[in-house]
């Protein structure tokens, strides 16, 4: 059997119980924040990436129409270049992905405000984060715009 001897000190004492007040205040910091804080970017899901869309403002087919996979190019190039500028103005920058495996979902745009039914909404995700998006049209009267809802979110 052994025994320990430990001169404790008052400024010893002082020292022990700040130091652990602190480490129990970065717990409680930690462990109190919400799990939506921590990873409210993550669209790993079809439920997120729906749930992502209508806070821009956009209601969509719960199913995408298309999804695709592609490797972006170490540098970006046209088109990519022209696509980007697009992106820098919400917000997005594909140039974080270069080399990078992207995912793209496109869907069926519901609300379009003009009542049009043939309106899609395109969102790029990078390791489950979105990285880019547009809402587009194609055909003779066609168009690719932003993420926002004109006027802002309907919501």
């Amino acid at each position: 059997m052994k025994i320990w001897n430990i001169r404790l000190t008052k400024k010893r004492a002082a020292g022990a119980v700040v130091a652990a007040g602190l480490a129990l205040l970065g717990l409680l910091l930690y462990l109190g924040r919400p799990a939506e804080e921590a990873e409210s970017r993550l669209l790993d899901t079809n439920e997120a990436r729906v749930e992502y869309l209508a806070q821009w403002g956009w209601e969509v087919d719960p199913e995408p129409v298309e999804t695709l996979q592609f490797l972006l190019p170490d540098t970006l190039e046209e088109p990519y270049l022209s696509y980007n500028v697009l992106q820098r103005s919400q917000g997005f920058d594909l140039s974080l992905c270069c080399g990078k495996q992207v995912a793209r979902y496109t869907y069926l745009v519901t609300n379009y405000p003009s009542g049009r039914e043939d309106v899609q909404v395109n969102l790029y995700l990078c390791e489950g984060e979105p990285v880019a998006g547009d809402v587009c049209c194609t055909g003779a009267d066609g168009f690719r715009n932003p993420l926002e809802y004109p006027g802002g979110p309907t919501a």
